[in-house]
């Protein structure tokens, strides 16, 4: 068993975030009479600091929001394209295909407009309301806590590859241990520039956000950014800086039982999350026994068909044809299902289907890839490229994610990422600016190439569900590759099996790694199941005898994820919040 986590049920509004001091900033914009948009922003802004290992402030931030007012749910991306001098022809020729670690694979970041689009559309609040949360935390430190330590520990070689990283990350030329405070002098000097540029603009509140703004993509910011890239070699110019804006996106809405869900689009795996959902309403999952031998062997068989799917399909939409409506489509998900033996696993991952509306340059996509999937003797994903330097990689752990609902039933859900370890901070800043370019493809052949102004296929996606036109949940995960089966898992457990809100997070968890990894150099493990030790060696046996290559992770393991969900009770309009131990999440609320 792992850790117990307090359970929430609050009267007013609720928050759950992935470190408490970024729950209680949320907490205290609320008491301040904030909106559920504010606390969140705040929270988001806040966990760049508490969790700058694996959120960066010039990362990516995607956003879901639903204003009780309107009842319409709103997608912000939160998330960089490719600046204007990348190539995916420069990285199949000097690296084989392979997208390396560095500041090569830097797309432009998005968090801060990200955040800044949120709280000017939708909330009530300053920026400098908001950030001076984070600002104290940058400055004035925070206790560390053991899975920063560990990750910094255990990417220790890969920050002491920049002189600018190591000064921050390993004070003292080492890891920081646990309970020592952990100060970033030069990130509080960023965020407190932009505050600084926000009061000097007068005028309204809008007014001043946009001087906020300005100051990071316009200002002495992108100037510096884009000088050190400049000089080092770099992609990122002051021009996709200073251009640059995210996007509102429309969000996919799914049926599952009588509850909506709402996701992100196919710019990340959103798509990916909506089908699971679609396809696990058609098997009738209830039926099954929770967590027994069949109940995983059919979910993880699920997973393998979306994930299958995901690679053939997906990618940003403003450049390739994704077939979205195919994909959520009943008959072909029906379909679908029946490639699933409930007496044997898929020994790899299964070939993609063949949804309505695939393009002739998708369905090309698809066959290339089920020849190379016959005929490589590895991984048919993998470049082969390797850095003579390169560690385990550091971005299967990034991310973090924060919930809110408030007093008027405003609903916010948010999956800030990007970590520090594979890429270098810029002196004097603090910020790592955004190293999603891993989740591109470096070979033209791929749907999910890389190419100016396109954005990479995100794994982060934010969920909202709605019931009978009412707030319902917002909940999401860190975890990569992990984050939708993490996320289906504790959805089931609330809305099918009849757990509260902290026992569905607290529940063990399993998750399958047969398919190319989203991460570059995109390993892949066919047929690799992972459980957690709190099920039972019985149904193990079980799941090896079905065909799986099961293997135990130990209870409370980092990579099951660190799902967060705040849930408004349908009847009563209690909000109920609960926080996963896994990681170092926490939920509160009044």
């Amino acid at each position: 068993m792992i850790e117990e986590r307090t359970y929430v049920d609050a009267d007013t509004h609720a928050i759950a975030a992935g470190h408490d001091l970024a729950t209680k900033a949320g907490l205290a914009v609320l008491e301040d009479g904030g909106n559920a948009v504010d606390a969140g922003v705040a929270a988001g802004i806040a966990l760049g600091v508490l969790h700058s290992d694996l959120v960066n402030f010039a990362g990516v931030a995607p956003i879901m929001i639903r204003m009780a007012e309107t009842g319409e749910v709103v997608t912000i991306d939160g998330l960089g394209v490719w600046p204007r001098a990348a190539s995916v022809e420069f990285f199949e020729r000097e690296f084989g295909g392979a997208i390396p670690t560095g500041i090569l694979r830097t797309v432009v970041p998005a968090a801060p407009a990200a955040w800044i689009k949120a709280l000017a559309t939708f909330g009530t609040k300053t920026f400098s309301d908001v950030a001076s949360f984070a600002v104290r935390y940058a400055r004035e430190g925070f206790p560390v806590y053991p899975v920063f330590t560990d990750f910094i520990r255990t990417n220790q070689d890969a920050y002491r590859r920049h002189e600018a990283s190591a000064a921050i990350y390993l004070p003292n030329t080492r890891p920081p241990e646990v309970g020592e405070l952990f100060k970033q002098q030069d990130l509080a000097r960023t965020l407190q520039y932009m505050i600084d540029q926000e009061a000097a603009a007068g005028g309204d509140r809008r007014a001043g956000l946009k001087a906020a703004r300005d100051a990071f993509y316009k200002g002495d910011i992108a100037r510096t950014i884009a000088d050190y890239h400049t000089r080092n070699q770099g992609f990122l110019a002051y021009e996709d800086l200073a251009t640059f804006d995210v996007r509102f996106e429309a969000p996919l809405n799914v049926p599952f039982g009588g509850v909506e869900i709402h996701t992100c689009g196919a710019w990340c795996q959103g798509i990916s999350f909506a089908e699971t959902m679609s396809l696990l309403n058609q098997l009738d999952i209830g039926e099954l026994e929770h967590n027994s031998s069949s109940y995983i062997h059919t979910l993880t068989e699920a997973f393998k068909l979306v994930f299958a799917d995901r690679e053939a399909y997906v990618a940003d939409p403003s450049f390739v044809d994704v077939p979205v409506e195919g994909l959520l489509d009943q008959a072909y998900l029906a379909e679908r299902c029946r490639e699933i033996d409930p007496d044997k696993a898929c020994p790899e991952m299964p070939k993609p289907g063949a949804p309505l509306g695939a393009t002739v340059e998708v369905e090309n996509a698809r066959q290339g890839f089920s020849s190379a999937q016959k005929n490589s003797d590895g991984d048919p994903h993998d470049t082969g490229w390797r850095d003579p330097e390169a560690l385990r990689d550091p971005a299967s752990a990034d991310t973090s994610y924060v919930a809110v609902i408030d007093r008027d039933g405003n609903m916010f859900s948010a999956t800030p990422s990007d970590t520090s370890a594979d890429t270098a901070v810029i002196p004097g800043t603090g910020l790592s600016p955004s190293s999603r370019g891993s989740q591109s493809r470096g070979y033209s052949s791929s749907i999910n190439s890389l190419a100016p102004g396109k954005r990479p296929r995100l794994t982060p996606n934010p969920a909202l569900a709605v019931k009978n036109g009412k707030p319902l949940l917002a909940f999401g995960t860190p975890g990569g590759d992990v984050q939708i089966q993490a996320m289906a898992q504790v959805f089931l457990n609330i809305f099918v099996h009849g757990m509260n809100v902290q026992e569905a997070v607290q529940a063990p968890r399993f998750a399958t790694y047969s398919f190319p990894s989203s991460f570059a150099p995109n390993a892949y493990h066919p047929n690799l199941l992972t459980v957690e030790d709190s099920i039972s060696d019985e149904v193990f046996a079980e799941l090896r005898a079905l065909g799986h290559k099961a293997e135990r992770w130990p209870d409370g393991t980092w990579k099951a994820g660190g799902v967060l969900a705040v849930l408004r009770h349908p009847e009563t309009g209690r909000i109920l919040a609960g926080a996963d131990p896994r990681r170092a999440g926490t939920a509160r609320g009044r």
